[in-house]
């Protein structure tokens, strides 16, 4: 059957399906014939229709646009656009013999591709082709649940869509997709996690990976290889045509139970690679927009983020891309904020030089849809762009290298840190206060899902890759862990018990800092991967979450549990202002004092401290008071306890005790009788005064 057609809109970009059929739009300033292919599905070997697009009807300004009467989802499609190629004079790479995606498309199916094959010099080349979609689901309408915490008081959970669910001892109806996360919202809800965090969720390329890892069959897990920006990853989805929907309905369900949804978003480079890598759509519709391209030789693709190329962000009509699609995850799909990966790639403008003001973060932030929402940088990238507590804008968070790397050092038995420790623990005002913004800017970390998990910081002194297919070159060398007296797995009972002492050490600290905490998921039950620090291409039981763990560590799940039941009670420590050293009204007492273990001046110019304590004063008289004890030597220290008026302090926190005394419920607290707590070495003990 033939479709009729009509002109069209040049707006919205990509496929809009509506009772009378679909209108199609494609950006392509320099296009000089397109053509639009439409498919029954992903398996049909050749077109049901052809149209190619009369410049005269078809094209207003840059895009190109057709209406499809009768047309409705389900339908595939691809497009061909033809116009010069002189690569090294202009940098365009068009090819009217390629097909190529939709970078609109609400939806995408992988059915068919081969990524080798792509990359080849002759043809014919698969294609990854685009889906007119089923909207989404729109039950809770563009606005973020109103149940949700303020950020400040947040407390997110990092994790992996696919592996949280796909081990089969998660016992879920959907493995590996949305609707699997949707089943493990209990276990969320009890955790006290109140926002999740996804790793990449945009469709991604699996099979964008090195030679000799693709020889092992590994693929790229984690998703930073993004091709199909607008759609949800179809390997995350029952069927690809739903996509938005079932992404949709996923959101609604942690919506329902207060948690809210933040997206791991890779606008920094795409699937497409450099000169070497396959055509799927920018290249073949604005090779000469979209990325930074080599002056010299205009074939060449700048990378400033190590995957080949890197898309030219703050040009105008990439700008627009980028800020209108962020507009959709959350208007049409719900998304209640972004962490940008190498986000210090918006920075740079022609050439790759770092502008003082470049377009798109500032047009980010002053987005009115986005302008509420969290706006999470990475503010780093891979050419050496390092822009931690100087990422421009006003409103923007940051991922806090700083205080993930000095938590590390001081945890594993430096010394000399304890002025910087108050620092961070205090909420990293050296970094955020010059400049008007506040401590939930900061967004703390122990781990992420790029390193060691929490069990193997504590469990390795070097990282154990070689399963990646790389021989050990891949990851991070600078690991600041400490194996506490062996490598790997061991059944040296003191050396087990160091470990989980030192990963409770850990979890307090990140906990009692103000700013926003980040958990890595899995940590909580001390999910290992067996010392990989680069588990990227893993998609099996070493990346998954064994939910098996959760009853064989089930102290330290209790243990993460109750230290965030902790923090959320105590606006102290969620307080968005950084401490003064004032009186609170009210109490008579400063907002904090730091101690040493005799309530003298802490060891500030102390290279061999590696002792810290400190007052936190309840924000009303309703609040208990919290001291909070850090001994991170190898030796025990009597710390003296100071006056608390009427009140009496109860211990709360010993992570140096056996389960279950290392985190006693508010309920079944005992005052201290005597003046002083002998702390064991490398330990955290938190007091409550009431």
């Amino acid at each position: 059957m033939r479709h009729a057609t009509k002109p069209g809109s040049r707006y919205p970009m990509g496929a809009t399906p509506t009772p009378e059929g679909v209108n199609f739009a494609l950006f392509s300033r320099h296009a000089s014939r397109v053509e639009l292919r439409l498919y029954a599905d992903g398996q049909s070997e050749t077109p049901f229709q052809v149209i190619a697009l009369d410049p005269e009807e078809n094209r207003t300004c840059l895009v190109w646009h057709v209406f499809v009467s009768g047309l409705g989802p389900g339908v595939h499609y691809t497009w061909r656009v033809d116009g010069p190629c002189d690569t090294a004079l202009d940098g365009r790479r068009f090819d009217a013999r390629r097909e190529l995606c939709d970078p609109w498309a609400r939806a995408v199916s992988g059915a068919g591709w081969e990524r080798g094959r792509a990359c080849a010099g002759d043809g014919p080349w698969p294609a990854i082709r685009a889906i007119v979609a089923e909207p989404a689901a729109r039950a809770g309408g563009p606005a973020a649940a109103p149940s949700l915490v303020p950020l400040h008081q947040a407390v997110i959970y990092e994790l992996h869509v696919g592996g949280f669910t796909r081990h089969p001892s998660a016992k879920v109806d959907h493995p590996g997709t949305f609707a699997g996360v949707a089943e493990k919202i209990p276990y969320l809800k009890e955790l006290g996690v109140t926002h999740v965090e996804l790793l990449p969720v945009m469709a991604f390329d699996e099979q964008d990976v090195p030679a000799g890892v693709a020889a092992r069959g590994l693929r790229n897990y984690w998703g930073y290889s993004t091709h199909g920006f607008w759609s949800p990853h179809p390997g995350y989805c029952q069927d690809p045509v739903r996509a938005p929907r079932e992404f949709r309905e996923m959101v609604d369900a942690l919506h329902a139970a207060g948690i809210g949804v933040i997206l791991d978003v890779v606008f920094n480079h795409t699937a497409e690679g450099g000169a070497s890598g396959p055509i799927i759509s920018f290249k073949g519709i604005a090779n000469d927009v979209f990325y930074h391209l080599d002056p010299g030789d205009r074939r060449r693709y700048l990378d400033f983020t190590g995957c080949g190329n890197t898309v030219n962000c703050n040009h105008p009509q990439v700008t627009a891309f980028i800020v209108h699609c962020l507009e959709h995850w959350v208007e049409q799909l719900g998304v209640d904020g972004f962490r940008f990966d190498l986000a210090s790639v918006f920075v740079r403008g022609e050439r790759g030089v770092p502008l003082a003001d470049p377009p798109l973060p500032w047009s980010i932030e002053l987005s009115r849809t986005l302008a509420r929402l969290p706006l999470i940088a990475e503010a780093w990238d891979a050419a050496g762009l390092y822009q931690v507590g100087a990422f421009p804008g006003l409103s923007w968070l940051e991922w806090n290298g700083r205080y993930r790397d000095s938590m590390r050092r001081f945890v594993r038995g430096d010394g000399g840190l304890v002025g910087e420790i108050a620092t961070r623990l205090a909420g990293s005002s050296d970094l955020y206060a010059d400049d008007g913004r506040r401590p939930a800017n900061s967004i703390n970390f122990i781990t992420c899902h790029d390193g060691f998990t929490l069990c193997d910081l504590v469990s390795y002194d070097g990282k154990h890759n070689e399963a990646n297919g790389e021989d050990n070159r891949d990851g991070s060398n600078d690991n600041l862990s400490w194996n506490c007296g062996a490598e790997g797995e061991t059944e040296d009972p003191t050396v087990r018990a160091r470990r989980r002492g030192q990963a409770r050490n850990f979890l307090a600290l990140l906990l009692l800092s103000r700013g926003v905490p980040m958990l890595l998921a899995g940590d909580e039950v001390l999910r290992t991967q067996g010392g990989n620090n680069n588990a990227w291409c893993q998609d099996g039981p070493a990346s998954w979450f064994d939910w098996s763990l959760a009853d064989a560590n089930r102290d330290v799940l209790r243990f993460t549990r109750e230290l965030i039941a902790l923090r959320r009670r105590h606006p102290s420590l969620t307080r968005n202002r950084f401490f003064t050293g004032a009186i609170v009204p009210g109490r008579g007492i400063p907002d904090v004092a730091w101690h040493g273990p005799g309530l003298e001046a802490p060891g500030w110019q102390d290279p061999g401290c590696r002792y810290l304590g400190c007052t936190i004063a309840g924000l009303t008289g309703e609040e208990e008071d919290l001291h909070l004890l850090f001994n991170m030597s190898d030796a025990e220290v009597e710390a003296r306890l100071p006056a608390a008026g009427s009140r009496r302090w109860h211990l709360a926190v010993d992570t140096a005790a056996a389960p279950p005394r290392d985190v006693v419920s508010r309920a079944e607290q005992r005052p201290c009788l005597e003046p002083a707590v002998r702390m064991r070495p490398r330990s955290v003990v938190v007091l409550e005064a009431r």
